[in-house]
């Protein structure tokens, strides 16, 4: 009797609410496996992405993954130099968002925040400066982006060439001296990347009571 009436509510229960539970699903496969958005709470990526962004997420630029998953179902396209990608990294536990630099196979080293690819030594324009560092335009083989570095420069400013392997990327933060990440955590696996991002859909100034920054609003990365 217990059992029959315990039934019932769940059955009624189910009638009553199938329609937002199956919305619900819908909605965390869509996040999981199309499209969603990510925070960004360190200044890594600093000049091009602030503390406060939420930056959007395509998981379709690459793969389609099966969702909940990291299992690629097919591959649309391979991630290329100057895109900001999003990866789940083993090394650090956490997501994380950088800059693509080295693609498979290439020969990359740096000197005193100046890139070299391939043996070929990046432009480099200075766009700002004050006491502390400088922000310059990068110009990354055709894809030039901002990026910050100290001025006196740090442990991270250098490092000796290295060749990019198989299946993996070298990836930096815009914020040269102030960025966990290639450097750190080695190279970028490609089963860890997760999506590509090139637009802020909002941004939050932490520093200001959480205000909305409506200038970056939909801002193009």
């Amino acid at each position: 009797m217990i059992c029959n009436k315990l039934t019932s509510k769940i059955r009624h229960s189910w009638k009553e609410n199938r329609s937002f539970v199956l919305f619900l699903a819908l909605m965390f496969i869509f996040r999981s496996a199309v499209a969603d958005w990510n925070e960004v709470p360190t200044g890594s990526m600093k000049p091009t992405i602030v503390e406060g962004d939420r930056i959007f997420v395509n998981k379709m630029a690459y793969d389609i993954r099966l969702p909940f998953s990291h299992i690629p179902l097919l591959t649309l396209a391979q991630p290329q130099r100057g895109e900001i990608i999003i990866f789940d990294s083993k090394v650090s536990d956490k997501r994380l968002v950088k800059r693509v630099i080295g693609l498979p196979g290439d020969r990359v080293e740096m000197r005193d925040n100046r890139l070299w690819i391939n043996q070929r030594a990046l432009d480099y324009q200075i766009l700002a400066r004050d006491i502390n560092s400088s922000d310059q335009l990068e110009d990354l083989t055709g894809v030039q982006h901002a990026i910050r570095t100290a001025n006196r420069g740090s442990r991270l400013s250098s490092f000796a060439a290295v060749t990019v392997p198989a299946d993996m990327y070298l990836a930096l933060g815009d914020n040269r001296d102030n960025s966990a990440d290639s450097r750190v955590i080695g190279f970028v696996p490609r089963a860890e990347i997760v999506g590509r991002a090139n637009k802020v859909v909002l941004s939050l100034n932490y520093d200001n009571y959480y205000l909305p920054r409506g200038e970056r609003f939909f801002k193009t990365l």
